[in-house]
């Protein structure tokens, strides 16, 4: 007869509580408010055009993203983006990009404005070393 294992013997790892999605950049896995929800929309012209899901509600496949410019860069080089969404070809980031960047630069002022009050930011490897 099978040995059965109580819960306390199973492993836990080390995933956010809630819906968990995968980053299509970094490959890390995050809850699904830290992410990014990216879409295809074909564009008036005809061509594909990667566009930023924020009510993550738009139709159609999605591809996760961490907001941050490395890991839009590292999807690009992987070409993640066109085998997340199912799309042979070139696909348009300059409105991801655009946005993405926003975002970065959004947290940053953020972090300068948090350790100008007094309110400590993150600690540099310098401090924490």
């Amino acid at each position: 007869m099978p040995v059965r294992r109580s819960p306390q013997h199973t492993s836990v790892s080390a995933v956010p509580a809630g819906p968990v999605r995968t980053c299509v950049g970094c490959r890390a896995r995050d809850s699904r408010s830290s992410l990014l929800r990216v879409v295809l929309v074909i564009d008036a012209t005809g061509s594909p055009v990667l566009v930023p899901d924020e009510a993550a509600r738009l139709p159609g496949r999605g591809a996760w993203l961490h907001p941050d410019p490395d890991c839009l860069a590292l999807a690009q080089r992987r070409k993640a983006f066109g085998r997340a969404l199912r799309h042979a070809g070139p696909l348009d980031v300059t409105v991801l990009a655009t946005t993405v960047l926003a975002e970065a630069v959004a947290r940053a002022q953020d972090g300068q404005v948090a350790r100008r009050s007094g309110t400590p930011g993150p600690k540099s490897n310098k401090e924490a070393g």
